[in-house]
């Protein structure tokens, strides 16, 4: 399976995702190149885009999906999908601790090429947020994160298709804003899916920045300047 070396299964379907795993699949499938998800870093999270990766190839593609997250993922927890109210399928630890909860409905499709090619597509997308979409947004509205703490949350994605009987998905970008509350920011990122083309749905994913102050343009290039260092540093190894 596409994500067998990304993720470790356990005993009694429980299953889980150690630093190198979760840095592999942030770096070399998200091109999400954030701290956050290095190896060696002592705050340390498993990407959320995994997460959603893992749930859908056990459960499936649905047509109406939203994605709520809830908890930051430590390696070598001990997860497992259980099914909570109204169908929901819910990923959580063995204190029933919630780390990722998908509301459904609709057509289903179990077929794992599609599901693979779907999640290559989305997680490519969204490793492209920052710096292309964020910086320029932030820019906009004299507002950015404390780089000395950066706290950017994954709050939520919701997608509908028209049908889950896709031949070659595809993801676009369709529209970005931010929005400022205080030293809060919420943002909303959209975007189309397209079949051989074809638009056939659309999505939107949502963040939270905190801790905002004034937009510095010396301090926000510095930052781009080192993520894009690591980046190219990364891929010359």
């Amino acid at each position: 399976m596409f994500l067998d070396q990304y993720c470790t299964e356990l005993e009694d379907n429980l299953f889980s995702f150690t630093r190198e795993q979760s840095s592999a699949f942030a770096k070399d499938v998200a091109n999400d190149f954030n701290p956050l998800h290095d190896v060696d870093t002592k705050k340390f999270c498993v990407p959320g885009d995994l997460l959603f990766a893992r749930i859908l190839m056990s459960e499936g593609l649905c047509s109406n999906m939203r994605v709520h997250f809830s908890g930051m993922v430590s390696e070598g927890v001990g997860l497992h999908i259980v099914t909570g109210d109204n169908d929901d399928k819910i990923i959580c630890d063995a204190k029933s601790k919630e780390y990722l909860k998908v509301e459904h409905s609709g057509d289903t499709s179990t077929d794992s090429q599609l599901i693979e090619q779907l999640i290559k597509s989305y997680v490519a997308f969204s490793g492209e947020n920052f710096p292309h979409v964020l910086v320029p947004l932030m820019k906009e509205k004299n507002v950015m994160i404390n780089v000395a703490r950066p706290l950017v949350i994954y709050e939520s994605m919701s997608i509908h298709l028209n049908s889950v009987d896709l031949k070659n998905p595809e993801i676009e970008a369709s529209h970005a804003c931010l929005d400022i509350n205080g030293k809060r920011g919420n943002v909303t990122l959209g975007f189309i899916f397209k079949d051989n083309g074809v638009i056939v749905g659309e999505g939107k994913k949502t963040m939270i920045l905190a801790n905002l102050r004034e937009f510095d343009q010396e301090v926000m290039d510095n930052v781009v300047a080192e993520y894009i260092e690591r980046k190219a540093g990364y891929l010359k190894a």
